[in-house]
């Protein structure tokens, strides 16, 4: 492959050539939403109330006494090798955010890329609103160290796809292998064909939104010859379509390249798909494998709730779905409520810690750059 074709030398078509000021302009704010101390206070109150019912109400409602009690009884060698697919997880969501963000002459290495996703899953932890706190977070140390803002809109839109076409890929694989009896398990309809049609037209509509012209807001502000309040309304409102085609176009371009560390998305979801299965293995017997990726994926759902980090939502959302799909209701709360403590409040120790590494990542960058402009001013002076 030329270097011509490498996907980490590709550039998305730009919705709009950025302004001098825009390219040169790296001192942003640190967003407020990831770490406010009024947030950061209430946020680790609402999930200390919510584990509390979760981990010692729910049980006792349930009836589930003896289940629970099955915890202090969990396989220790299943539990170790749930936290080191966690581990191998986690190293997937870096490789694919190196291989979508990094370029050529970049300050991102694997070091800063581990730092950046890490801190911002932290973020997302603590906030709700989708990972709209990690989304934020990433922005600001992208544009950071250098990269244009429409740039960092139209890979940051890339990297959304390539790891959500994982996501919807299985929930439409595996959704309709259910439901015709090509994979064992049982296939209530709610719960496999709802969701594959759901997922089928998000996949549509994203395909669909690659055929609008990156330069739709050029386009528009010359035909409208920039006149009036309502032309440049209407110009604004062409950025996004425009920059969510550039993103698309760039993540395609990725997988007909077939770029390796793509896998990176691949490895994200079927790790953490382990990390659920061992839980299961750590307490009893597991259930089939399509049924626990069905409803692992059914179960994120509840991330679209306005919780910090979905907590309540997803647990609740993967247990209903191992309760429909037949699981023993004692063994799915046990194992869904294990495997988010590693999936979830695991990785928030080391996500924290990158928080402040990344600060300090951030102040270097500001001092190199500082450094360079007082070299080339000296060398304009001479």
């Amino acid at each position: 492959m030329s270097d011509e074709d490498d996907p980490r030398r590709l550039r998305p078509p730009p919705v709009d050539p950025p302004t001098p000021q825009e390219d040169e302009d790296h001192d942003e704010a640190m967003p407020t939403i990831t770490l406010s101390r009024r947030n950061l206070l209430l946020g680790a109150l609402f999930i200390i109330a919510l584990v509390a019912f979760l981990y010692f109400v729910l049980p006792q409602l349930a009836g589930l006494d003896e289940t629970w009690r099955r915890i202090e009884r969990g396989d220790p060698w299943w539990l170790a090798l749930a936290g080191v697919f966690t581990i191998l997880s986690f190293g997937g969501y870096v490789l694919l955010f190196h291989a979508v963000y990094v370029r050529a002459g970049s300050r991102i290495g694997y070091r800063e890329s581990y730092q950046i996703t890490m801190a911002s899953l932290a973020a997302t932890r603590l906030f709700a609103a989708g990972g709209a706190g990690g989304i934020a977070l990433t922005a600001w140390a992208l544009r950071r160290s250098g990269m244009a803002r429409r740039e960092v809109a139209d890979r940051t839109i890339a990297f959304l796809a390539l790891t959500y076409v994982v996501y919807l890929g299985a929930l439409v694989i595996v959704g309709i292998g259910l439901r015709v009896d090509l994979l064992p398990g049982r296939a209530p309809f709610a719960i496999t064909i709802v969701p594959a049609i759901v997922a089928g037209v998000l996949i549509a509509i994203g395909l669909l939104s690659s055929l609008t012209p990156t330069d739709l807001q050029h386009r528009v502000e010359e035909a409208s010859d920039g006149r009036g309040r309502g032309a440049r309304l209407v110009q604004r409102l062409a950025a996004l379509p425009a920059s969510l085609s550039a993103g698309v176009r760039y993540a395609i371009a990725h997988l007909r390249l077939r770029d390796p560390a793509l896998l990176g998305s691949i490895a994200f979801w079927a790790f953490n798909i382990a990390v659920l299965w061992a839980c299961f293995r750590a307490f009893g017997q597991a259930p089939p494998w399509p049924v626990i990726v069905m409803a692992y994926f059914v179960g994120m759902l509840g991330n679209l709730l306005p919780l910090p980090g979905g907590v309540g939502g997803v647990d609740g959302g993967m247990i209903g779905a191992l309760l429909a799909f037949g699981v023993p209701g004692g063994l799915a709360v046990v194992a869904v409520l294990t495997y988010r403590g590693f999936a979830f409040w695991l990785p928030t120790i080391p996500g924290a810690i990158a928080y402040f590494q990344l600060r300090r990542t951030v102040a270097r960058w500001s001092e190199e750059r500082e450094r360079t402009a007082a070299r080339a001013a000296a060398v304009a002076r001479a």
